[in-house]
């Protein structure tokens, strides 16, 4: 049995192709600079899937990391980059100022072209967390 198991592991082709040698190494985790300033650098990220509210079913957070206060935005269940463009001008940038750095989990709103664009053209550093590592 051993025999046949080496042999179609050896043959099947996901396995090939995902075998550990053939995969790249992550790299090291590098740390975050610590804030100078208040709502200088400030991290979001999105809870979804939560009961119905005023037709509302996520919730978007906007942290500031040095003093861990935090902004939370309704949204409904489907929204794009636009929207949470829109909330961020009128609820962050609005009370506070243009942050040096935002950083974010990988989500598709996070990596859309309007995003990078939009921080991009106010000279905003998108930082990513890593999978699991926030």
């Amino acid at each position: 049995m051993r025999k046949d198991v080496f042999q179609f592991v050896g043959n099947y082709q996901v396995c090939q192709r995902m075998k550990v040698d053939s995969l790249t190494l992550a790299g090291l985790f590098q740390p975050l600079l610590i804030p100078q300033q208040v709502f200088e650098d400030i991290s979001l990220d999105f809870i979804t899937r939560l009961p119905k509210s005023n037709g509302n079913e996520s919730i978007m957070m906007v942290i500031d990391r040095l003093t861990k206060y935090g902004h939370f935005f309704p949204l409904p269940r489907k929204f794009d980059g636009k929207a949470v463009a829109r909330i961020m001008l009128h609820g962050v940038i609005k009370l506070h100022e243009i942050p040096r750095s935002m950083v974010s989990d990988r989500d598709h709103i996070f990596t859309s072209e309007i995003w990078t664009e939009l921080a991009k053209m106010q000279g905003t550093d998108l930082c990513m967390s890593s999978t699991y590592h926030p």
